[in-house]
């Protein structure tokens, strides 16, 4: 790939890249490059973006790069923030090796001030918690703090992690059950309440 030429001509180089998987081995230096150029935001966020699909599939030939994508959860742009956030949550979906020695710096992204960014939080450790429920058994009060975000955004997703943590650890969201009841039945958001209610439904199930 030429780290030559405009936005577009890099943008369109990088969903050429990301339509077409079974080049992906061939391409992740390349792609892993753009962050480390004086390229745009919207270039860098694009490779994140990619880097994160790319380590879902190939999380050994990612770990070199890890560190590069950890470097931008502290970045001033809140998009960067957000697509490494989602970027380290589909490289722990594949392995959770690889994200835990950054693991405190992934849960303190719960804190960052823009909504896309929490969003992007709660998101990535539902991806980590598919594979590794257990890194979260006893973090699960945050994302019940989540549910009583300021954002709908935050919200809605929020109670997800409880669904995706009872499917196989029930005994770790049994605690939180009369709170999400609470919540099924008292929230005034009804996406938040079908989501909780999804949470029970598929946590009591497993147990």
């Amino acid at each position: 790939m030429s780290n030559k030429g405009n936005d577009n001509d890099l943008l369109m180089q990088l969903r050429d890249i990301n339509k077409n998987r079974e080049c992906w081995d061939d391409n992740i230096d390349d792609v892993a490059a753009m962050l480390k150029e004086n390229y745009s935001v919207a270039v860098k966020a694009k490779a994140l973006w990619i880097l994160g699909e790319m380590g879902l599939r190939y999380p050994a030939k990612i770990e070199r790069y890890v560190g590069d994508i950890v470097r931008y959860m502290e970045d001033d742009d809140s998009k960067l923030r957000e697509r490494s956030t989602n970027a380290m949550g589909r490289i722990g979906r594949a392995e959770k090796n690889l994200v835990i020695p950054h693991f405190d710096k992934l849960m303190n992204m719960r804190f960052d001030e823009y909504e896309n960014v929490r969003h992007a939080f709660v998101w990535a450790c539902e991806n980590i918690a598919s594979n590794a429920p257990e890194l979260f058994c006893q973090r699960l009060e945050i994302f019940h703090d989540l549910i009583f975000d300021s954002e709908n955004k935050v919200r809605i997703e929020a109670p997800e992690m409880f669904r995706v943590v009872g499917k196989t650890k029930p005994d770790c969201v049994k605690p939180y059950l009369e709170k999400l009841e609470w919540i099924v039945k008292n929230d005034e958001n009804p996406v938040v309440r079908i989501h909780s209610a999804g949470a029970v439904r598929i946590t009591k199930k497993a147990l």
